[in-house]
């Protein structure tokens, strides 16, 4: 996510960090660099001339903090200005209301409405406990209502059945009796997107936020088209009274200007982000944790609270037990973390949040491959359960018959070997006292001045 412009800036900023003292002269040609970088990350001019004017007023204006030197005082500057640019802090949605509490979704066709409903179905139910309803009143794309229902099937969330014979204002009607009656915490609607913005639409939808009420009107935009998007979300929120905005499709947007743009365009915040295809691929947005990825300083809370979410405890628990009890961490211990390393997104979605990544050259970068430990878990099944438990019985006939079963070579079984012995090391120094303490103490360090980074917040 945004990978040019995050490049571009810790390129940038790493060349002032070491600088003995802030002057006007490399302030400036810093800035040149920044100015240049947001622009090609398609930021909305009126905003990158802000945040340069803001930040190089403070930069010159600044009585430097004596635990910082002057460069590092720029980098957080600029990371403090990110934050402000992007909101602050995070709008978490506002639910209190009598139930159903009914949030309105609005946006285009095609920029991932439908799906966004599903996701956020999902993340309610699973991180608020709410018991959520959906309807569809896209009346125009027959596919929509059918899509919704099997993705509603999908997350768990209560179907309200609507049908391309009806009229919006009446399935919306309809939808929050239903909801009522199902002791619905949340209703969300769903409603037609165009492919481009048009008179009937925006009064078809002006309708229903009147009739409806609802406590959110969320507007979904994909993140890809720059600050097009900004510029959507504020035509929409002229005609409708925005409460925020779901940046979809985040995952794939290596330039990041919708997120530096929206805010400031629109005066909205974004709520949140769409981070894949799946229904679980939705994130809060957090301005300050967006501001640290983007200087390469990593997201180690959004990181700890992802693994909460979906490392599996009672595993992670009995293999703390077995450690503990002095025995050998073996091959069967070694899949299971890889498939807990596949829930959480992969190596790239692990990089992307811890500090520092970014700066490995990118032939390192590049060798970080997903489809690696998809690999390695296919080799591992190809052995016996014996084998799993016990790798130092596995000879060179044994390595053959593994990589025959698996369709690899015996190198690549080599390198299974090889990396179950390394994580078999990194496993002994974790179990031992304070081991997982000092491992998440050193990654919250590495975001502070003295780390990779060399960035403070």
């Amino acid at each position: 996510m945004f990978d040019s412009l995050s490049e571009r800036l810790t390129q940038t900023l790493r060349g002032i960090t070491g600088k003995a003292r802030l002057t006007e002269e490399n302030v400036s040609a810093a800035l040149r660099d920044v100015r240049m970088a947001l622009l090609e990350a398609d930021v909305a001019l009126p905003v990158v001339k802000d945040f340069i004017d803001t930040v190089k007023r403070r930069a010159l204006g600044s009585v430097v903090d004596l635990s910082l030197n002057p460069g590092e005082a720029f980098v957080k500057i600029v990371h403090e200005e990110l934050v402000r640019v992007m909101g602050e802090a995070n709008d978490a949605l506002d639910l209190n209301t009598k139930p159903p509490a009914i949030i309105l979704m609005a946006g285009l066709q095609g920029a991932g409405k439908t799906t966004t409903v599903a996701k956020l179905a999902r993340f309610l139910k699973e991180r608020h406990k709410k018991k959520v309803a959906v309807v569809s009143a896209d009346v125009y794309r027959p596919a929509a209502i059918t899509q919704l229902q099997t993705l509603a099937a999908e997350v768990g969330a209560y179907f309200i059945a609507s049908s391309g014979d009806q009229q919006p204002l009446d399935i919306a009607r309809r939808a929050v009796k239903e909801a009522g009656t199902q002791f619905a915490d949340v209703l969300l609607v769903d409603t037609a997107g165009r492919l481009a913005i048009d008179a009937d639409m925006m009064a078809e939808i002006q309708l229903l936020q009147a009739e409806l009420e609802p406590v959110e009107t969320l507007f979904v935009v994909d993140a890809m088209t720059g600050q097009d998007a900004a510029n959507t979300a504020k035509a929409f929120n002229d005609a409708l009274n925005l409460t925020g905005v779901v940046l979809a499709k985040a995952d794939g947007d290596a330039r990041g200007g919708a997120a530096l743009s929206v805010r400031a365009i629109t005066g909205k915040p974004i709520k949140f982000l769409g981070m894949g295809e799946k229904t679980d691929a939705l994130e809060p947005f957090y301005p300050d944790r967006l501001a640290s990825r983007i200087l390469g300083m990593g997201d180690v809370l959004s990181l700890i609270e992802e693994a909460e979410r979906k490392v599996d405890k009672q595993k992670a628990q009995k293999l703390a037990r077995k450690l503990q009890k002095g025995k050998r961490f073996d091959l069967e211990d070694f899949r299971d973390q890889l498939h807990q390393m596949a829930n959480m997104g992969g190596m790239g979605s692990l990089m992307e949040k811890l500090p520092g990544m970014n700066q490995l050259p990118p032939g390192a970068q590049a060798q970080v491959d997903d489809g690696m430990f998809t690999k390695m878990a296919v080799i591992i099944d190809s052995m016996t359960s014996h084998e799993r438990r016990f790798p130092d019985v596995i000879n060179g006939s044994r390595k053959q018959r593994i990589a025959r079963g698996s369709g690899t070579q015996v190198p690549d079984v080599n390198r299974v070997l090889k990396q179950h012995k390394q994580m078999q090391k990194m496993m002994k120094k974790v179990t031992r006292k304070g081991g997982m303490q000092k491992m998440m103490r050193g990654l919250q360090g590495m975001r502070t001045p003295g780390g990779p980074s060399g960035m403070s917040r």
